[in-house]
């Protein structure tokens, strides 16, 4: 895909709170340099003194009028920035969350490639499982497009679990129509579904570095689970490490991270990305042992950044 127009400089932002450490500014900068773009990715913490109290209704005018390009949108602003949008992608729309907004001409159309990230992401690192019944855990803004990938990808069943039954019920009601009422359900706690399932997904933020602990009681995980975190800071989530150590089939957060920016960085410039050198990337800033390797293929990202083990 060739640039959208001449103009060679682009003005990003990520919107989300307690996002002081996220490493997308500089995959997003770092690939810009590589197709000899100027692009500035400049992060805008929820937490922040300065912007506490203005929530992502008051955000997205602002940035439009500084000449923002595009915003990314992680939590908790995925879902409330889509009804503030001019228009939204089918996928965004069916979900009801988004988190790239482009903005061109002062307007904003917003995407998810969240779901598209995790599809790649899950279909690279555990392609033997994509048939697979699975235990979801999240329905918010993720947990959406963890659901939405999941199941078009081929999953035999999926179960939702969020204690908020409003929020388990509606993303019910988005994806049912779609894949049909036997192939998804929900649950208020994950013990009866689990006992069943094949694999685990945590798309909470229990595990961030501010919301750290277990997103489930250990007692309920077991060896032949495979375990999958969204979360990718920190990669070793608590979840992460003590699947691991359980014996289970393991993947971190990084796989996302790394191609729902891919998809972000081609919505926001009109440059095709390239996938590899973003993982590559992303494994010798999130784990040095990587990057001493000399690993800098796909395979890099799935021994050190999607952390399968």
């Amino acid at each position: 895909m060739t640039s959208r127009g001449e103009r060679r400089s682009r003005m990003l932002g990520l919107v989300g709170a307690g996002i002081g450490a996220s490493l997308t500014p500089a995959l997003h900068e770092r690939e810009a340099r590589e197709q000899a773009l100027a692009l500035a990715y400049r992060l805008i913490d929820l937490g922040d003194p300065r912007v506490a109290g203005h929530g992502i209704g008051e955000i997205l005018p602002w940035a439009i009028r500084l000449g923002f390009d595009g915003l990314n949108v992680t939590h908790p602003a995925k879902q409330a920035v889509a009804p503030l949008l001019d228009e939204l992608s089918e996928a965004a729309a069916l979900l009801g969350a988004v988190n790239t907004v482009v903005i061109k001409d002062g307007r904003t159309t917003g995407h998810n490639t969240d779901w598209s990230g995790y599809a790649r992401s899950f279909a690279l690192s555990l392609p033997e499982h994509v048939g697979d019944r699975m235990v979801l855990l999240g329905a918010g803004g993720a947990g959406s497009a963890v659901a939405y990938a999941t199941l078009r990808g081929g999953a035999e069943h999926l179960t939702v679990v969020d204690p908020d039954a409003d929020q388990r019920n509606r993303l019910l009601a988005r994806l049912e129509p779609v894949f049909g009422a036997s192939r998804i359900s929900a649950a208020a706690d994950p013990k009866a579904p689990l006992a069943d399932a094949h694999g685990l997904i945590n798309a909470t933020p229990i595990g961030m570095v501010d919301h750290p602990g277990l997103p489930l009681a250990a007692g309920l995980l077991r060896p032949e689970l495979w375990v999958s975190d969204v979360v990718y800071f920190p990669l070793q989530t608590r979840l992460v490490s003590f699947a691991r150590q359980l014996g289970c089939t393991v993947v971190s957060g990084g796989g996302m991270a790394v191609f729902q920016a891919a998809d972000a960085f081609e919505l926001f410039t009109g440059l095709t990305p390239d996938a590899a050198r973003m993982s590559a990337h992303f494994a010798a800033i999130s784990a040095p042992s990587a990057a001493r390797s000399g690993r800098t293929d796909l395979q890099a990202v799935n021994e050190h950044g999607m952390e399968v083990a």
